[in-house]
């Protein structure tokens, strides 16, 4: 029998699967099985595979050998701290943009930031708002090394659709577009220290709006309900591999 066709790429199954899983729809520990994910979401077994091993990659599903993968704890503190890295990448980026961007480069930078900062006031989505934040942060991370641009990545696989800009119509003050300001300033001047601090301090307001509302939510506070099979529990507890 042919295998289900969808559209659906394997990326696009593990984006869809993390957000489920982010947003607390799939609950840690619960089973993710290939046949589950084949059958909710129209795809092969192969597109399923990969997806479930992207996961894995990010540490979001944990996968048991002959018998599939299930959901990971992330905890409040898991969080806390992939945001406090990526506060430091992003301003390493802003950092480098300073140093090394093209007046052109800068100009087309400095006009998407003026779009994200219009765009804010005007009352566009928290999800438009960040997608625009990560294109730019993506513009500034293209001067780093390439090894930089992964762990960028990398970060940023693991924090995505956590709870971030999506307070911002509850949060006081103009964080984080006060911060963007400062990130713009210290661009248009090629002050490194001036934009890598704006940078930082983006990140931390997302840092604190996903602490504040992954609490408020319950998520994030106990660990998972241990689903390994008991073979596997025995061999963690005795350092076997």
């Amino acid at each position: 029998m042919p295998e289900p066709i969808s559209p659906l790429t394997a990326d696009a199954l593990a984006d869809a699967l993390r957000r489920q899983i982010q947003d607390g729809v799939i609950a840690p520990g619960e089973w993710l099985r290939e046949v589950r994910v084949c059958g909710e979401f129209g795809v092969g077994r192969t597109v399923a595979r990969r997806a479930l091993r992207t996961l894995a990659d990010d540490g979001l599903v944990i996968i048991e050998e002959n018998r599939g993968a299930y959901v990971a704890a992330t905890t409040v503190q898991e969080v806390f701290d992939l945001y406090e890295v990526r506060a430091a990448l992003y301003g390493a980026t802003a950092r480098f943009a300073c140093l090394r961007a093209s007046p052109a480069h800068m100009a087309e930078t400095l006009k998407l930031v003026d779009v994200l900062l219009t765009d804010s006031e005007t009352g566009a989505s928290a999800e438009e708002l960040i997608r625009q934040s990560e294109v730019i942060f993506t513009r500034l991370a293209s001067l780093s090394s390439l090894d930089t641009q992964r762990m960028i990545a990398a970060v940023r696989r693991k924090t995505r659709w956590h709870y971030s800009y999506a307070g911002l119509e509850k949060s006081t003050g103009g964080a984080p577009f006060d911060s963007w300001l400062v990130v713009r300033a210290g661009l248009v001047a090629r002050d490194p220290a001036m934009a890598a601090e704006g940078a930082r301090n983006i990140l931390y307001h997302m840092q604190s709006e996903a602490m504040r509302l992954m609490i408020a939510h319950g998520q994030g506070l106990q660990a998972a309900p241990d689903v390994r099979s008991s073979r596997s529990r025995r061999a963690s507890a005795t350092g076997v591999s």
